[in-house]
């Protein structure tokens, strides 16, 4: 059994279709990433020499499926800024990046510096932003969380039903949900307590997995 070659950063460039200046910002962060790796645990130690298939091109493959109009994004539980670094990286769309971890927010941070992305670090759990959302909306906080993002992101953060109970506290008008060969299970499950608008796409790097995109998210 032949090892899968990892996916290389030319190839990359020629799938994404990506210009110039996007391309040398990505790098930077492969870079980055791959020196914070060695004392910090961002992503599968088996995932990093396919860092360009696995994460950055997982992560890109989003573009296609904004709503047109797209204006903000926010990402829950960022972890190593995929997909939400890469997208405020290759869109230029204001982006809020929420991480709990607090060491993981300091490579967010960095790396948002490092390539100029438009992006936002909350060193926060989703029920404290959504939380302050709430109080600023009221005028009973004057500290600023930034407006509600129209689109919200998530890879491997959570189940299906809690995305969606995280979608709905932070106002999300649109979601895109990467996940894994369990994506119909845990859509049967989500839809006990959740009216979901759904629409699936396949991923680009995994036969199994899905995108999903939801809108019109209620309860039940």
């Amino acid at each position: 059994m032949t090892a899968e070659i990892p996916l290389s950063a030319e190839k990359f460039e020629e799938i994404a279709i990506v210009s110039r200046e996007t391309m040398d910002r990505l790098r930077a962060y492969a870079d980055h990433l791959a020196e914070w790796q060695q004392t910090l645990n961002l992503v599968s130690r088996n995932s990093l020499e396919h860092v360009w298939e696995r994460h950055m091109l997982d992560s890109i493959q989003l573009i296609r499926h904004l709503p047109e109009g797209a204006t903000a994004i926010t990402d829950i539980g960022s972890g190593a800024g995929f997909p939400g670094l890469v997208l405020a990286i290759a869109t230029g769309l204001p982006t809020r990046l929420i991480e709990s971890h607090v060491r993981k927010s300091a490579f967010l941070r960095e790396t948002a510096a490092l390539t100029g992305a438009p992006a936002e670090v909350l060193n926060l759990r989703v029920e404290d932003v959504a939380k302050a959302q709430r109080a600023e909306k009221s005028g009973k906080s004057g500290e600023s969380v930034a407006a509600d993002g129209n689109i919200l992101t998530a890879r491997a953060v959570a189940p299906l039903s809690k995305l969606c109970e995280m979608a709905d506290s932070l106002g999300a008008q649109t979601c895109l949900f990467m996940k894994g060969g369990r994506w119909r299970e845990e859509l049967t499950e989500a839809e006990k307590r959740w009216r979901i608008k759904l629409q699936t796409f396949e991923s680009l790097t995994s036969p199994e997995s899905r995108i999903l995109r939801i809108t019109g998210l209620k309860k039940r």
